[in-house]
């Protein structure tokens, strides 16, 4: 289906690489074409994202850059350039869509088109070969020096009482870059799936996309938020693996970044939720991916009856892992100390199915490319508290950011794990 995806200029790939999901999301779903869009104009988007539902009762893919937050939040703003051009957000109706089941056993098409046509199309795709990836020298906008003094910086807020935490991150970028965004995908799937991935086109613009962070689904009225707030290193064998495991669940800084955040998602669910609905599922759970551990919560709560779809996000943009507490006076210093625009990086890619429930990742992990000027970038970080060391914090950042920088480090490097 990737491969056939190369035909369309808008087109989206979910893809949960098979991992257990609780709360039974797609195995594996496809938007490919446009039938109906919704593009930045006027009007309240989450009302006319609520109206397009009700009026197409069809399938609704898209996205929602962290930059919205300024429509949401007048008093914001966003300074730095937008060097690759992601829109606030972007909603469509697919000609197609294609969705295979958690166990990846089933393959369901609707089309406009005749869904036999479309198999065959998708099966003769798959003898496509995958572009070679080049070799790319990222470059940072913050160098070590000067992000361990913004840290320090960043403390001081927390100390004089701005803040109780930050989410700070810095850009990796290279100039005149030529890809395959499709191969990049492919390349970053295989060195770290992830539960939220995605392979998003519009246009000139690309995302690739390997997070394992849920920010919100609607299953009828339950909304369940999945905030990750905790990362540890993998071990080099299955002991040290282990003990790794068992600091970060005991680690009071991690514990306490964690739990932030899932006191600020139970204020943003409370905002929307019947009063005494808002739950903490699981505190502290830790799970494993490919090259990292996170510590990860849930929160639930029920929608409160006559509030529209669109209300859920509302309440609950920007998800709060990737801004910080309070939420409006972190994104004001997140403005001032971050030196990029984060544009689609921390913002959400999701679906809305036909019957109104929806899930929507976080925007993290991810590759952005802008194939009309070869503008590449990705972005990563953390949060920053008051316990934090920030050498710790560069070294974490760094950890984040292995895996996008290591699929364009060769043939050779990408084959060795180490």
């Amino acid at each position: 289906m990737l491969n056939w995806g190369r035909r369309f200029s808008i087109f989206v790939l979910l893809d949960s690489h098979g991992f257990p999901d609780a709360f039974k999301g797609q195995g594996c779903l496809v938007g490919a074409g446009v039938v109906t869009k919704l593009e930045p104009a006027g009007g309240d988007l989450l009302i006319r994202l609520a109206q397009l539902h009700s009026s197409s009762g069809d399938y609704i893919f898209g996205h929602i850059g962290y930059d919205f937050k300024n429509i949401l939040e007048p008093g914001l703003e966003s300074r730095h350039p937008a060097r690759l051009g992601f829109p606030d957000y972007f909603f469509f109706v697919p000609e197609t869509v294609c969705s295979v089941n958690p166990e990846g056993t089933e393959l369901a098409i609707s089309s406009v088109y005749n869904p036999k046509d479309v198999i065959r199309e998708i099966l003769d795709a798959s003898d496509f070969e995958n572009a070679i990836l080049p070799k790319v020298n990222f470059k940072t906008r913050v160098q070590r020096d000067e992000y361990l003094a913004q840290v320090a910086a960043i403390r001081e807020h927390i100390a004089a009482g701005d803040c109780y935490e930050l989410n700070y991150c810095v850009e990796g970028y290279c100039d005149n870059a030529s890809i395959d965004a499709t191969a990049a995908y492919q390349a970053l799937s295989k060195l770290s799936p992830a539960p939220f991935s995605a392979f998003y086109r519009l246009g000139s613009l690309s995302m690739a996309c390997a997070s394992p962070e849920r920010y919100v689904r609607k299953q009828g009225r339950r909304l369940v938020c999945q905030p990750i707030k905790g990362t540890a290193a993998r071990g080099v064998d299955q002991e040290h693996d282990e003990r790794l495991k068992s600091e970060l669940f005991s680690s009071a800084k991690e514990r306490a970044e964690n739990v932030m955040i899932v006191d600020l998602m139970r204020n943003d669910l409370a905002r929307c939720c019947k009063p005494g609905t808002v739950t903490v599922e699981e505190l502290f759970g830790i799970y494993t991916f490919p090259r990292v551990h996170q510590m990860i919560s849930t929160v639930s709560g029920m929608l409160r009856d006559g509030l529209s779809l669109g209300e859920a996000l509302r309440c609950t943009f920007p998800m709060g892992s990737m801004t910080g507490a309070p939420k409006y006076k972190v994104m004001q210093l997140i403005d001032r100390y971050e030196a990029s625009r984060r544009e689609l990086f921390s913002g959400t890619l999701g679906y809305i199915a036909p019957n109104g429930d929806f899930d929507f990742n976080v925007v993290i992990r991810s590759l952005f490319y802008r194939s009309d000027n070869g503008y590449l970038s990705y972005q990563s970080g953390g949060a920053i508290t008051y316990d934090s060391v920030p050498e710790a914090e560069w070294d974490e950042l760094k950890l984040k950011s292995w895996a996008m920088e290591r699929i364009f480090a060769g043939n050779d490097a990408l084959n060795s794990t180490s």
